[in-house]
């Protein structure tokens, strides 16, 4: 049932490549109330907790309002007369290839196709690349080596009519929430269909799976060898559908020819999995980040291309492999040119047909012939002095990227930095020289490509602030200063839309899989209207899947199969670093968080950056439960807190990449990560780090509250925000002289009404500050990690709060424990009690009693681990 009030607009959710409908409606206080659109094809009304809490992330707290030039507000004329003189100086002296752009999946299709059109068409560069290059590059390269383009195969219905689908290098249930939510609804309805998920880590995606396959990091092209192996030996050969694919023996050769010992797995599992995958026609494989963030990355992609192809089980209902990509727009930036090795509609850079033809349409004053810098290349040549002046929009390099510390060095070095941003405050935008508002989600009006291939609208439903102006304006306004005004002569979206539908009508002409031109004469009312739509839309088909029919975009028309041989991760181990790093996500934020950390909902759930690590690894080293750990590689060195689980192998270790220097310092992640890449696609080894791990020698620690934002000076700190105001983890090496005068200076307090207790023979120290009789910040220190109710006390900001001080809830009230549910604020210890008062035993029951699971799902795998340890501990207790 539609809410009562004023009419909602439709648009698309401003977060991971699912491409989820939203249902938006604004109020006249500057709020946003979301639900999710129940006629949109990718979700039908489902959200993710990210998408739920969209509307919390909205406020103007922190905008960019104004240009910034060297921190002093300036007009928009004089700031784009400044950027357009920059970039023209430098090319005059040093020539194109000394400028570049590093653009983003957050950019709409119309953004990212005038970015596009002005480095490649009129500064004459292909130094354009986009952070999707850290997360599908790898993807792009195995789909053009094995199919001639670029394409996405199948669409989400088949993750619903699939028999058996395998989730490898996913953590769906956490990453993509919604598709794993389709995917467990269908095995609900459908319960002989099959789930088998593999990854190093166990992770939530593995509750609802039949198998799990925990092989050895970067051993996947071994053990999908293993697969084509086992696909000749049992006969399960497609010989009808060979006759469409090239390259079976060689591929088949190099296969039989891999140790299947390196993936670590047991022998018989491995057949078990052999056995399913080959006897299930109806499969699908999705993969994610585990198979594309590797240097080797291509060849797992193509590796598992390899097994579909030779059964034939592709572009056919229930049945194809799946790249799920990591940001709205990642495929918008795919299909118009973003990467530095591609031009638009899918066309090749080191084709001179297609240069020439593109030429042509823009009337373009230079084309590049051959590929620009990709962006680890990219950021070495800003080092270097190469690149003079370089364009970042909506993307933070100086956290995001591996060896982050020296990327942020680059920046901070280049002679000329613009960011175009929706804040002045990330680690990024910080080393900018010229800072450019731009209008953020829910202000602008534009469209994105889905990862099926489905293309929404999204939808301006709150006003910009300030000054703020889309990207696509900023960019062509800039083009126009630098001479080629009728080339970038916009007034709307809508116009910048159908240019680019009519170009993809070239593309078509050449037989390229990337054809909308059935949209090139959209009105501009039917542009504002338009319905989400598959593509292609062109004269000769509409939607759909790709390469059932043996038709591929190769010279040949058939498709590729590749001889491939597995390939380590490029760091090895060695005593000095022995572990394993993986990186990855969590389930409740996003990216360098400057959304999501505005929700105080999304940071309940996992307020703090951590380690995980195994029983084995953490004994030996004497590190403790809630511990800080140091984490130690060639590179650089982070500071996290130690969670001890068997989610992971012993050797691995697993940390977060969310953290950034506005939030927690020293968890920067990436500064650990080498500027090691796949040598095809350009993409960096994210998962594979080589490192050591430490109790880090902390004398003290600390937890803190406040009404108002602050920011601790120590070697640890991790900051987040509260429905009340703020809380903060703090420890240090160094003891401060005193507590009083430090808890003043933290808070930034002078005088006022402050309760204290202090121990000295124990180390410890509380403090309360009140205004009014209100409490209004807090600090608690201790010697070894402090022993607080954190979500209770986070609570108390601005409350009538005499006890604080104890740190604990009074007895006669309950505590909901660490929030577990986002999406209706439910808590651990609310959850047991239930469990235990009222008997439930189901995860269903669970969501029945307390809502608990009921919106996104995505707390629904920690749900049925509650039960199961409450299960357990009943069970040894009788």
């Amino acid at each position: 049932m539609t809410p009562p009030g004023p009419p909602e607009t439709r648009s698309t959710c401003a977060y991971c490549g699912v491409g989820c409908g939203v249902l938006l409606r604004a109020d006249t206080a500057g709020g946003l109330a979301v639900r999710g659109d129940p006629d949109h094809p990718s979700n039908f009304g489902r959200l993710c907790s990210k998408g739920t809490n969209l509307g919390e992330t909205v406020d103007l707290d922190g905008r960019l309002t104004h240009p910034l030039y060297h921190g002093t507000q300036i007009d928009w004329d004089s700031a784009l007369q400044t950027v357009a003189d920059k970039f023209s100086a430098a090319i005059a002296e040093h020539g194109p290839d000394s400028v570049a752009f590093y653009v983003s999946g957050q950019l709409l299709t119309e953004d990212y196709y005038i970015a596009n059109k002005l480095m490649k068409g009129f500064i004459g560069s292909a130094n354009i690349d986009t952070n999707s290059r850290l997360c599908m590059a790898s993807t792009v390269a195995g789909h053009k080596r094995a199919f001639g383009t670029d394409t996405v195969p199948g669409t989400y219905e088949d993750l619903e009519q699939a028999d058996l689908v395998v989730l490898t290098g996913s953590n769906l249930a956490w990453c993509h929430p919604v598709l794993y939510q389709r995917i467990v609804a269908a095995k609900a309805a459908r319960p002989s269909m099959k789930i088998v998920v593999i990854d190093p880590r166990r992770t939530a995606t593995c509750d609802g799976a039949d198998m799990h396959l925990p092989l050895k990091p970067g051993s996947d092209v071994a053990l999908f060898n293993g697969l084509l192996a086992a696909i000749a030996q049992q006969g399960a050969r497609d010989d009808t559908f060979a006759q469409h694919v090239d390259g079976f023996d060689p591929a088949l050769a190099a296969a039989r020819a891999c140790d299947l010992g390196v993936t670590g797995l047991d022998p018989a599992l491995m057949q078990r999995f052999f056995d399913l995958w080959i006897g299930t026609e109806k499969v699908v494989t999705v993969f994610s980040q585990g198979v594309n963030q590797s240097s080797s990355g291509s060849d797992k992609v193509n590796a598992i291309l390899n097994c579909h192809l030779a059964t034939g089980r592709i572009g056919r209902p229930g049945m194809g492999p799946f790249s799920v990509t990591g940001q709205p727009n990642a495929m918008g930036g795919r299909e118009v040119g973003g990467l530095a090795n591609t031009l638009a509609c899918h066309m090749d850079i080191g084709n001179p047909d297609h240069r020439q033809a593109l030429r042509q349409f823009w009337d373009a004053r230079a084309m590049p012939e051959t590929a620009g810098l990709k962006a680890v290349e990219m950021f070495q040549a800003v080092a270097s002095g190469q690149i003079k002046a370089l364009w970042i929009m909506h993307t933070n390099p100086a956290v995001t990227m591996p060896d982050a510390d020296a990327v942020k060095a680059a920046i901070a070095g280049c002679d000329f930095v613009v960011c175009s941003d929706i804040t002045p405050q990330t680690d990024t935008v910080r080393l900018a020289h010229m800072l450019l508002p731009a209008a953020a989600w829910g202000e602008k009006s534009g469209t994105v490509t889905n990862s099926d291939r489905t293309i929404s609208r999204q939808r301006t439903v709150l006003p910009a602030p300030g000054q703020a102006r889309p990207d696509w304006a900023q960019l062509a306004e800039v083009g126009r200063r630098m001479g080629w005004h009728a080339a970038f002569d916009y007034t709307t979206p809508s116009e910048i839309f159908r240019e680019y539908a009519a170009l993809s009508g070239i593309a078509g002409g050449f037989g390229l899989d990337f054809d909308i031109s059935g949209l090139a004469d959209i009105s501009d009312a039917a542009y504002d209207a338009l319905a989400p739509t598959r593509w292609p839309v062109s004269a000769g088909r509409t939607g759909g899947r790709f390469f059932g029919d043996g038709r591929f975009f190769t010279p040949s028309g058939r498709a590729r199969m590749l001889a491939l041989t597995h390939r380590a991760p490029a760091a090895r181990l060695q005593p000095r670093f022995p572990l394993r790093l993986n990186t990855g996500r969590i389930r409740d934020q996003w990216h360098t968080m400057t959304r999501t950390a505005k929700s105080p909902r999304l940071s309940s759930h996992l307020a703090e950056p951590f380690l995980e690590l195994h029983p084995s690894d953490a004994a030996v080293r004497g590190i403790t439960p809630s511990a800080l750990v140091e984490v130690t590689t060639p590179h650089g060195r982070a500071i996290l807190r130690a969670l001890i689980t068997d989610r992971v192998q012993p050797g691995d270790i697993f940390a977060p990449m969310h953290w950034t220097g506005e939030n927690a310092p020293s968890a920067r992640i990436d500064t650990l990560i080498a500027p090691v890449t796949d040598p095809i696609s350009g993409q960096p080894e994210s998962k594979a780090a080589a490192a050591r791990i430490a109790p880090f020698p902390a004398r003290w620690y600390a937890f803190a509250i406040s009404s108002d934002s602050f920011t601790p000076t120590a070697d640890y700190w991790a900051r987040a925000r509260t429905a009340q105001g703020w809380r903060a983890e703090i420890a240090g090496t160094a003891l401060p002289e005193n507590w009083e005068a430090y808890a003043a200076t933290l808070f930034g307090i002078e005088g006022g009404d402050m309760q204290s207790l202090s121990d000295a023979r124990r180390g410890t120290f509380r403090a309360a500050f009140h205004d009014a009789g209100r409490l209004r910040a807090a600090l608690f220190v201790s010697p070894t990690p402090v022993a607080v109710m954190r979500d209770y006390l986070s609570g108390l900001t601005g409350t009538v709060a005499p006890l604080a001080l104890s740190g604990r809830i009074g007895a006669d009230q309950p505590d909901p424990g660490p929030t577990l549910c986002s999406c209706f604020g439910v808590g651990v210890n609310t959850i047991l009690t239930a469990i235990a008062d009222k008997g439930l035993r189901s995860v269903a029951e669970i969501g029945a009693a307390l809502q608990a699971g009921t919106n996104c799902g995505s707390c629904r795998p920690e749900l049925a681990d509650l039960l199961t340890r409450t299960a357990t501990s009943r069970e040894a207790a009788e």
